[in-house]
């Protein structure tokens, strides 16, 4: 078997395909060595964590995008616009409606506060319990997804190319662990452009290629326009059906809102600039940047359709799962141009490289603020020590994880939806606390357990209906036939379990919302600067509609902010 594997690898992979390869791990790996050994040398945490907030816009804008674009999202949404259409697309306009809700409502929260964690914010609104719940719930949230973060790439390679995933596991993740714990967030900054540029040119050469396949990009339209792949027009109100233009836009800017307005890892990203107005920039540059990368990912989709529009690699069983469409392609037909097969897998791997980077060093950054600094007293000397300890820790645990993630089955899935489904409550939350004077630590605590409890039954429920496909075809295919599927009324099914997963972030928000207000107003407390003596609130710690209200009523002064700026210095 291992010499099988071995003899697929060296028929796919040429010598440009392994100089690509090794040479994407090396610069990485150089990047943080350089960062490093220049500047402060990652001497202190604010240096660490926070680039010593100086960095300019681009970087900042670009890694914003990475941090989330896993492999799991590349190879994901071109088989999901290879067999549902590209109605998905949609998605992203909500993402631009979202943006100037994030940039303008929440961020200036947390740019004001300065704070290390994102989660120091609950402790100083309500208290010290919502602070631990949310920040385990997010750590938590976040370990598991990238333990699937760089396992479910090494499948999809091992089964198409034959690549080996103990290489694939061992070779991004300690790549990416060594160069996030000895450069810290510049580094990881900086490797997210070559790895963003990368994820580029590995997607964009499958719709080239395919464009000269088949003699253009308009045929490639013109067939997914004949087949059903272009249809824009569901604007169905049913929560069951899983795409339609509603579910798109409203399910996609809470889905948005959860991972940039209140997540840790993308509001980290945004303090490592000097002013508000250059973190507002970084936001609304990122869009464009999502919305390129989404359309050029999408595009690869449809050329991929044209080229197997009759005959499918899942329903001729070459494929034993969607996700392994992409890959496939490259070596079925991209194979014989040299270096396109290494460029391809360079790009999946800075995908999961740029995504496990971002996470190792927001997971220190919790871990050192809300867990160690919180329990014990730490000089001042080691906290930075400590920081790039616990930041190579959570390299080595992905690892680990990624290794075990091949016994636990259906979890897999599973841990891909913990992170939707935690989403939109922890944004209930915050909103809670940045847009209501009212809410308590304990309303916001038991409807941020019950709002999970929802979300997770939700999306773990079952049985529940398999998604319904596109048309397929393997007329093309020689001597295949398909056996004939057995299909099920989805009516047959209990109605929670039907509902799109779009939805999920929506009712985790508002299920948190509402029943946080509810039992805020019916079980009155103290609030958090009632205990502390204080007459009012701190209006630092609520939206800027909200803050300008409070200080025109209690007569405080505002301190001067500079307004937002577009400009890429």
């Amino acid at each position: 078997m291992v010499h099988l594997k071995l003899k697929m690898v060296l028929s796919v992979f040429g010598v440009w395909d392994y100089i690509i390869m090794v040479a994407t791990m090396l610069v990485s790996v150089m990047i943080g060595l350089y960062f490093r050994f220049s500047g402060g040398k990652q001497k202190t945490n604010d240096e660490y964590l926070l680039a010593d907030r100086n960095m300019s816009i681009l970087p900042v804008a670009v890694s914003l995008v990475a941090s989330f674009m896993s492999a799991i999202t590349l190879m994901g949404v071109s088989s999901e616009n290879y067999y549902y259409g590209m109605i998905f697309f949609i998605v992203n306009g909500a993402y631009g409606l979202a943006t100037p809700i994030a940039s303008h409502l929440y961020l200036p929260v947390f740019f004001g506060l300065q704070k290390t964690s994102t989660y120091e914010y609950l402790e100083l609104r309500f208290g010290p319990n919502i602070r631990m719940l949310a920040s385990l719930t997010y750590t938590l949230q976040m370990i598991l997804y990238n333990g699937i973060v760089l396992y479910a790439p090494a499948i999809a390679l091992e089964a198409v190319t034959g690549l080996d995933r103990l290489i694939s596991i061992l070779v991004v993740g300690l790549a990416c662990t060594f160069y996030s714990a000895l450069g810290g967030m510049k580094a990881v900054l900086f490797t997210d452009l070559l790895q963003m540029f990368l994820m580029f040119a590995a997607v964009l050469s499958i719709p080239i290629f395919a464009a000269i396949q088949l003699g253009g990009l308009n045929n490639i339209f013109s067939i997914a326009n004949e087949r059903g792949r272009l249809d824009f027009s569901n604007f169905s109100i049913d929560p069951t059906e899983r795409h339609t233009i509603w579910s798109l836009c409203i399910g996609g800017l809470f889905t948005y809102l959860s991972l940039y307005a209140v997540n840790h890892t993308q509001v980290q990203r945004l303090m490592t600039v000097s002013t508000l107005s250059r973190s507002q920039a970084c936001l609304w540059w990122s869009w464009p940047v999502t919305v390129l990368l989404s359309f050029v990912t999408c595009l690869s989709g449809l050329a991929m359709y044209a080229v197997y529009k009759d005959c499918d690699p899942f329903s001729s069983h070459k494929i034993s799962a969607i996700d392994q469409l992409m890959p496939y392609y490259v070596v079925d037909a991209m194979r014989s141009v040299p270096g396109l097969a290494g460029l391809f897998v360079a790009g999946i791997f800075s995908a999961s490289l740029s995504t496990i980077s971002a996470s190792c060093n927001a997971l220190a950054a919790v871990t050192l603020s809300d867990y160690v600094s919180r329990w014990f007293k730490i000089r001042e000397s080691y906290l930075s020590w400590l920081t790039k300890l616990a930041a190579f820790g959570y390299g080595l645990l992905f690892l680990v994880l990624a290794f075990l993630a091949q016994y636990l089955g259906g979890v897999l899935q599973a841990a891909l939806t913990i992170f939707g489904a935690v989403g939109g409550p922890l944004l209930g939350v915050f909103t809670l606390g940045m847009f209501t004077t009212y809410a308590t630590e304990m309303g916001a605590s038991l409807s941020l357990i019950s709002g999970l409890a929802m979300t997770l039954w939700i999306s773990f429920g079952g049985p529940r209906p398999a998604p319904i496909k596109l048309p397929l075809s393997i007329d093309g295919c020689s001597n295949m036939t398909i056996p004939m599927a057995l299909t099920s009324n989805p009516s047959e099914y209990f109605y929670l379990y039907r509902i799109s997963y779009m939805w999920t972030s929506p009712i985790g928000f508002f299920w948190v919302f509402i029943v946080g207000s509810i039992i805020s107003l019916v079980w009155r407390q103290k609030q958090a600067w009632e205990k502390a003596g204080r007459l009012y609130p701190d209006p630092k710690l609520f939206s800027p509609p909200l803050a300008r209200w409070l200080r025109n009523k209690y007569q405080i002064k505002e301190s001067a902010q500079m307004g937002p700026s577009l400009a890429l210095n």
